[in-house]
């Protein structure tokens, strides 16, 4: 009787003590993120809610006073505006991950296009990215037309999306011949290809930042912190195609 006790016991202190960590993350994120989050449940017995969308809207979101307990983008600029209006911890932010940028193509598109040809190739057809002026795939991408020369030819057929996936969904479903994402998108979903890769030097270091946010601190978000740099987190994240940073 007195282990039966015991034991009740003690599970109910386990399911008294597990928490809910809300982590606001950029969208190319998701496929790792969600198996990442999966994984650390199952070990913690911590749940975690996952909010994904373009860095630039959560970052609004966050400054607007949205409950969000740890926040990844998917540049350093609007990580920046966060810590500007004082709602990052103390020593909590780092770089998490790296990425690179890449032309897709449709399940009809070319194998492969060259980007001197690229105008020719899009003849009178759209180019799917996200928003130039905010969402950090678009401002990328945008930079990255810029020095080959090319957005001024194209600028008029670029349809902006308000997020990474959206451009990605567009492409795949066929709506959009051509698009630009991170090498991690075209990894997720098998109905797009690589038709090209953008030279690293045309764009800026793609950098996703990480902090824990300011209001309530907790165990848990502390272990998931944690969690995103260990042995398990990195092997999901290099699966996708990150780059894990030290």
């Amino acid at each position: 009787m007195w282990r039966t006790l015991s034991l009740c016991t003690v599970l109910a202190a386990q399911t008294a003590a597990a928490d809910t960590v809300v982590v606001f993350a950029a969208a190319s994120t998701k496929t790792a993120l969600d198996q990442i989050a999966a994984e650390f449940t199952q070990t913690t017995g911590n749940d975690v809610v996952l909010s994904f969308a373009g860095s630039s809207a959560l970052a609004r979101q966050i400054t607007q006073g949205a409950p969000a307990d740890i926040f990844i983008s998917a540049n350093t600029e609007w990580m920046d505006v966060v810590e500007a209006e004082g709602l990052i911890e103390d020593g909590t932010r780092r770089d998490l991950l790296g990425n690179t940028l890449v032309l897709i193509g449709s399940a009809e598109s070319a194998a492969s296009v060259d980007f001197a040809d690229f105008p020719k190739a899009l003849g009178n057809e759209r180019i799917a990215m996200g928003m130039v002026d905010s969402v950090p795939a678009g401002i990328y991408g945008k930079a990255a037309l810029e020095t080959l020369g090319l957005w001024a030819d194209i600028q008029p057929q670029v349809a902006q999306m308000d997020n990474v996936r959206s451009a990605l969904a567009l492409v795949a479903l066929g709506e959009a011949p051509f698009g630009i994402v991170y090498a991690t998108d075209a990894l997720a979903d098998p109905s797009v290809h690589v038709v090209a890769e953008f030279p690293t030097d045309s764009y800026p270091a793609i950098v996703y930042p990480v902090a824990d946010i300011t209001g309530r601190d907790s165990e848990a978000e502390n272990a998931f912190l944690d969690y995103l740099s260990g042995p398990t987190a990195r092997a999901l994240f290099e699966a996708q195609g990150f780059a894990v940073l030290n």
